[in-house]
């Protein structure tokens, strides 16, 4: 049980559940070409099966996370997170980003699952920063953790070289990833 940080293809890995960073209207408009994380999942799910299990649910606000089945995918469900767009300025965005990591989790544990697999969410198309969206991440799913007695076993897909180096940098020194750069999102 705990954290660890990857750089293995979200779509692959043979976990109970991966998150995908969701837009609130649970729709996937790149079936065929791009679309980020949401069109690899939704691809690799089997689109149509996976667009009609979210047009069930409908809507999913900012902040918070639903769940459907894997379908075609290694792993048995899809936690649906929808993190902000980021806009600078916006004394909100931390909590929300942190929170669909929070609520994923909840998921997670109401649904029995022992192990789940995040992207960094609202880091691509929604344009949070990277590293401090990392951070966010990195702060939520130890917070949830230590509160939850690491009942779920997490692991965070990086791809990106730089961000992977930082978090296995700050997991390995034991440091809390907030250290040295202020609280985000506590």
């Amino acid at each position: 049980m705990g954290l660890y940080i990857t750089r293995e293809d979200i779509t692959t890995m043979p976990v109970d559940a991966i998150v995908n960073a969701a837009n609130c209207d649970l729709k996937n408009f790149a079936p065929r070409r791009g679309g980020g994380v949401c069109g690899a999942i939704f691809r690799a799910a089997g689109h149509a099966e996976m667009q009609a299990a979210c047009d069930a649910i409908g809507h999913c606000e900012t902040g918070q996370a639903v769940i459907t089945k894997g379908f075609e995918l290694p792993a048995k469900y899809v936690i649906h997170a929808v993190g902000p767009i980021y806009r600078p300025n916006d004394t909100q965005q931390a909590l929300l980003l942190r929170n669909c990591y929070i609520h994923a989790l909840d998921l997670a544990e109401e649904n029995c699952l022992e192990t789940v697999a995040f992207p960094l969410i609202s880091s691509g198309i929604f344009g949070y920063p990277p590293k401090e969206a990392l951070l966010i991440a990195l702060k939520a799913i130890q917070d949830w953790l230590k509160e939850n007695n690491g009942k779920v076993t997490v692991y965070l897909c990086l791809l990106d070289e730089s961000l992977y180096s930082m978090a296995e940098d700050r997991l390995n020194e034991g440091q809390k990833p907030w250290e040295k750069e202020g609280d985000h999102g506590g």
